[in-house]
């Protein structure tokens, strides 16, 4: 599952993000500093019509998306820097890390080799993850791409070498938009001069910073979207469904989203030669269709 955590100066617009984002009205909006004292949590579905297009062929029970957990942090977590400072490796990260933070930048500067780099992912430093950055613009501004600000933001970006999504964003839009819905959402939308809702484009980007894909189940109670590392192998895939699929992996039948939509079913899958027997090795491509065979 894709993890996103909403962080930011007081008074930028977090708990509103958050609140837009996930219909939620638990997050505190008021406009004064540090009114968010715990982390607020919401999960919302991964906007897919591939899934759709799979319901509507396949006519299942039920449709089960891939989704997206938002919290709205308050600030660090305690412990979140604690390594094993024992370890000489990681002690001389560690310092390289305290004097990148008094210098101003990000613990990312410190990952200069590729074990540092595991090293910090481990630690759950915020500024040594990949960062996706929701820039709260105006609704002028949304319509012409961002604006000036837009700009200088990847210009820091890329002075800083983060591992960055930028994506331009309106709480306000956001906000107005979640209390609309059918043919007045469309409308809503085309009026800002935007294709879709600042959560779809915030999780697609989010997909791809973080390397991610979509592969799907079908079946007769249910078609399902799972969430897996870009260049996973179909015993990956078979690990996020259930460790028992993975532990009696004999096969993954596969097929390709594509042909299956145009076939539409497994069985004329199979008449067509469509439908392949695939090893634990085989790498998944987004949008696959996969069906386990095991045994335990």
């Amino acid at each position: 599952m894709l993890r996103l955590g909403i962080v930011g100066l007081p008074n930028v617009g977090k708990s509103t993000l958050f609140n837009a984002l996930t219909s939620s009205k638990a997050a505190a909006a008021e406009n004064y500093p540090f009114c968010t004292v715990e982390p607020n949590v919401g999960v919302v579905e991964v906007p897919d019509p591939r899934l759709d297009r799979l319901f509507e062929l396949v006519r299942p029970k039920k449709k089960v998306p891939a989704v997206v957990e938002f919290v709205d942090i308050a600030g660090l977590v305690r412990g979140a820097s604690a390594g094993d400072k024992a370890a000489q490796l990681e002690l001389v990260v560690l310092e390289r890390v305290l004097s990148e933070l008094d210098a101003g930048r990000g613990a990312r500067e410190a990952g200069e080799t590729d074990d540092a780099v595991r090293f910090l992912r481990q630690l759950g430093l915020l500024t040594a993850k990949p960062i996706l950055y929701a820039a709260n613009v105006n609704e002028d501004d949304l319509a012409a791409g961002g604006g000036a600000w837009i700009g200088r933001l990847r210009a820091a970006v890329q002075s800083h070498h983060e591992e960055a999504e930028i994506v331009p964003f309106s709480a306000k839009f956001e906000a107005e938009l979640a209390e609309l819905s059918g043919g007045e959402r469309a409308e809503y939308l085309a009026s800002a001069g935007v294709r879709e809702p600042g959560l779809d484009r915030l999780i697609h980007a989010g997909y791809h910073l973080l390397g991610l894909q979509t592969f799907f189940t079908v079946g007769e109670n249910e078609v399902r979207a799972w969430t897996m590392a870009r260049g996973g192998t179909a015993f990956d895939a078979a690990g996020e469904i259930h460790s028992d699929l993975q532990r009696g992996f004999i096969r993954a039948e596969t097929v390709a989203y594509d042909e299956f939509v145009r076939v539409g079913s497994y069985k004329s899958a199979r008449e067509q030669g469509l439908v392949r027997s695939e090893g634990r090795d085989y790498v998944v491509q987004d949008g696959d269709i996969l069906l386990f065979r095991f045994n335990i």
